[in-house]
């Protein structure tokens, strides 16, 4: 193989060890600014947006035993990579594509599940990590709540027959 190219394979394969998942989009009529609006979004969320040939993004899924996204390498790609939020990085590439009309998805993959633009779009729709985080913090907070309710009530209720008997008084 030769440098140039082996440096592309190498270069996709970083892409590929960056997270348990990456999505694979068509970036066709994008502009700079469009791509330079696009990264910004990404980033605020931990991601990555490259543009790829599919070549060397082929190569480096089978090195890394990938599943087979031949179909999906087809015209212009570029991957997004990247972030601890699955959810949300799939929200924002579908935001970005109601608005624009570009940047489509082809496919992603999570863990070692292809996924289809299908099945990115309905993760787009699950909530964020923050959100799911949030109510997880208030599942925990919940009895710790009623705990103390519970807990306090004899005092409450002692305080409450001591003062209506000096209020009688």
């Amino acid at each position: 193989m030769r440098p140039e190219k082996s440096y592309l394979v190498k270069e996709a394969s970083e892409y590929l060890s960056r997270s348990n998942y990456f999505f694979l989009t068509d970036y066709k009529g994008i502009d700079s600014a469009e791509t330079n609006e696009l990264r910004k979004r990404l980033s605020e969320r931990g991601a990555e947006f490259h543009v790829i040939k599919n070549s060397s993004l082929s190569i480096a899924a089978k090195e890394k035993n990938l599943p087979d996204f031949s179909d999906y390498l087809v015209g212009h790609t570029a991957i997004v990579t990247g972030g601890d939020d699955v959810s949300g990085v799939a929200k924002t590439l579908t935001t970005f594509n109601k608005e624009s009309k570009k940047v489509s998805v082809k496919a992603g993959s999570l863990d070692d599940r292809v996924l289809t633009p299908e099945e990115v779009k309905i993760l787009s729709n699950l909530p964020s990590l923050e959100i799911l985080q949030s109510k997880l913090l208030s599942l925990l907070n919940t009895p710790a709540t009623q705990v103390v309710s519970v807990l306090s009530a004899p005092a409450r209720s002692l305080a409450t027959v001591i003062q209506a008997k000096a209020d009688k008084s």
